[in-house]
């Protein structure tokens, strides 16, 4: 029998990503561990509204999605650990300036450069609806068909209860071939 342990939130870990925004008038940077996909195109960021980015994206309705790797985590991590209210952070990671304005993290092996669609606010956070605008791979983690290759990739994953990063693991099996084993 299953124990209850509360209303506790169990879709974690969750990919590591870097939110890159343009905050008057310079990058700035926020590690995110909340993030969901809504559509084939379209995602979901969620940050604390307290954050300085928010601002930022409000205001240009952009915003990049930075995955993390192993090579650039301990700058990632910083970023989550320094407000930039606090401590001007735009020249953390090298960057180019997407098309629609968004800062991308050039050392980041996959980033997608969106546009927010829309805000929707809850208690203490705001989770910005945005339409995927372009997606840049480094060509290292693509298959020969041009694909992400996450066996290559492998992005850090983030586990919120124990606040701890985790690696991605071995492959289990191939999607919707597993199961028709079983007949």
């Amino acid at each position: 029998m299953k124990k209850n342990i509360g209303s506790k939130l169990a879709l974690y870990p969750t990919p590591l990503v870097v939110v890159g925004a343009m905050v008057n008038g310079k990058p700035n940077w926020t590690l995110v561990g909340h993030l969901g996909i809504i559509g084939h195109d379209q995602v979901m960021v969620s940050m604390s509204d307290a954050h300085y980015s928010n601002q930022g994206i409000r205001d240009t309705k952009a915003l990049s999605i930075n995955i993390v790797d192993e090579v650039m985590l301990q700058k990632a991590d910083y970023a989550g650990c320094v407000s930039g209210t606090k401590e001007d952070k735009s020249e953390l990671f090298a960057y180019h300036i997407a098309d629609d304005g968004a800062p991308m993290i050039d050392a980041s092996p996959v980033s997608m450069a969106c546009t927010v669609e829309d805000v929707y606010k809850t208690e203490g956070f705001e989770s910005f609806i945005c339409k995927i605008a372009a997606t840049y791979a480094d060509e290292s983690v693509l298959d020969s068909s041009g694909r992400l290759d996450y066996n290559i990739l492998k992005p850090v994953l983030f586990e919120m209860p124990t606040y701890q990063y985790l690696k991605t693991g071995e492959v289990l099996g191939k999607c919707m071939s597993m199961g028709k084993e079983e007949n």
